[in-house]
């Protein structure tokens, strides 16, 4: 997030607290701004704090090329029309279908427009469906 939208969140919540505590705020000349600009610099240390957590959480989180793949004997040939997939497609598949997410999740989770999602699938779906056919027939 960036420096500006931490700032909008932060005066956001001292409002809001300011609100839910509007009978208990101890105004001083009968403003309450000392109380505002004290609650929005503790909500910016806090905004602060949580994307510092964030951040050292992913960097020990290890990354999915360090994390070996799992070796699993495909009797049936599924995995590896799977695996024949581009990436792109891959990745789809196996969120979509596989892992069951819904097509806006995948998305988000991708960086990339639903319709790139469903344009994705379809074209993995007839790949898959033209490899794993002839396997079965045979």
């Amino acid at each position: 997030m960036s420096i500006r939208e931490d700032a909008k969140d932060a005066v956001v919540i001292a409002f809001s607290e300011l609100w839910r505590k509007r009978r208990s705020v101890r105004l001083v000349d009968g403003s309450p701004l000392p109380w505002l600009l004290n609650t929005v610099s503790n909500a910016a240390r806090n905004l602060e704090r949580s994307a510092r957590r964030y951040r050292n959480l992913l960097a020990r989180t290890p990354r999915a090329e360090d994390v070996p793949a799992p070796v699993i004997a495909d009797e049936s040939g599924l995995l590896g029309a799977l695996q024949g997939l581009p990436t792109r497609e891959r990745e789809v598949v196996v969120l979509t279908i596989l892992e069951g997410y819904p097509e806006k999740d995948t998305a988000a989770a991708l960086g990339i427009p639903v319709g790139t999602v469903k344009s994705r699938l379809a074209r993995a779906k007839a790949r898959l469906r033209d490899d794993i056919i002839p396997m079965w027939e045979s």
